[in-house]
């Protein structure tokens, strides 16, 4: 029988060798990322956004953030002894202080993309405890990490997210290099272990690299561990899980979506993001306006003074299952979701399809 290889680490060893997606504006917080945990994966917890769910969201954003990240991190922990990360967006205009807030929480992971994270090993001003996951989408941007790292402090990354073009949510290429198969998960992930092992045989540190983006069966999990990757990130097929954070309406959005309705926007963060159509979707495309004022610039690059609808609203509609205000990010295969499951169930029947593939 086929057995899971454990995903180390450091001296972090997961039995199960799957992250979780951090999905941001509270779609994964402490009860996915800790279910996950109990399940020998690696839960993460979204931070973008997670500040929104307080009372004083718009007077007081940036507290109310950290207040946030540090309730949902100790939640977390009282309900798993497994292992927890939190996902940092580099865009996030609060990168530095949701980064440290995490440092002093001792999370066990910071996994980082959305932008290169060129400056995060600087935050740890020592501490021994935090991995540093950078996430990237090229060869390219693995490199220039690495070198930045090591140059300038002295630290090779803990491991290396490859991210595919497949993945839901803000997606790391132009539109044209979406269906491009030069820009595949199966082609960057190759590039990316073609960097990183120099790398990690010239300073004696494992590296493992994580594929991530579209992998949504066990077949998948063993395709691309059979390719080089030490483990594989999954954010959509947890989002229909009893314990996934969101509305029930958010994941019946992913029971319900066929094939057709996972498309493609131009996001006001300047991005293309992978949804779920609806009726939401289909007015910004019209070109109407969703009247709103900023209270808070949340995403660095955000063109909130132009742009027609506020994403972090939308975003937040959608989780509270307000679908007609908003809209689900989504992976390539969310429409193969068919039911809600527990988290415990799921990693069964992925360990099923991972055996009999």
């Amino acid at each position: 029988m086929n057995k899971f290889k454990e995903l180390v680490i450091g001296d972090l060893k997961a039995k199960l060798p799957v992250v979780q997606g951090g999905m941001g504006i509270g779609i994964s917080l402490s009860g996915l990322s800790s279910a996950v945990a109990n399940q020998g994966g690696i839960g993460v917890i979204g931070t973008a956004g997670i500040g929104l769910f307080e009372t004083d969201a718009y007077s007081n954003y940036f507290e109310a953030n950290i207040r946030a990240l540090k309730n949902e991190i100790r939640k977390a922990r009282e309900k798993t002894q497994g292992i927890l990360g939190v996902n940092i967006m580099v865009a996030l205009s609060n990168f530095a202080d949701v980064v440290k807030t995490s440092i002093e929480e001792k999370i066990d992971i910071i996994f980082s993309g959305a932008g290169l994270p060129l400056n995060l090993p600087e935050f740890l001003q020592g501490s021994k405890h935090t991995k540093l996951v950078p996430i990237v989408s090229s060869g390219r941007a693995a490199s220039i990490i690495m070198r930045k790292w090591i140059d300038k402090y002295k630290y090779v990354p803990d491991a290396i997210v490859v991210e595919g073009p497949k993945a839901g949510g803000h997606l790391g290429f132009k539109p044209d290099q979406l269906d491009d198969p030069n820009y595949s998960l199966d082609h960057i992930l190759t590039d990316v272990l073609h960097t990183v092992t120099p790398v990690s045989e010239k300073y004696a540190k494992k590296i493992p690299v994580i594929a991530g983006g579209g992998i949504y069966t066990g077949s998948d999990i063993r395709k691309f561990i059979e390719m080089g990757a030490s483990g594989v990130q999954m954010g959509t097929r947890f989002v229909t899980t009893e314990e996934c954070d969101a509305a029930e309406g958010f994941k019946k959005a992913y029971v319900n979506a066929r094939e057709e309705d996972i498309s493609i926007i131009k996001s006001p963060v300047g991005l293309p993001g992978r949804v779920i159509r609806n009726q939401f979707v289909e007015q910004i495309e019209l070109g109407e306006r969703i009247p709103y004022k900023c209270p808070y610039h949340c995403i660095v690059t955000c063109d909130y003074k132009n742009s027609p609808y506020c994403i972090a609203l939308a975003l937040i509609n959608a989780q509270k299952g307000n679908l007609n205000n908003g809209f689900a990010f989504a992976g390539t295969n969310a429409y193969q979701a068919d039911r809600i499951i527990k988290v415990e169930d799921l990693i069964s029947e992925l360990t099923s399809e991972y055996n009999n593939s």
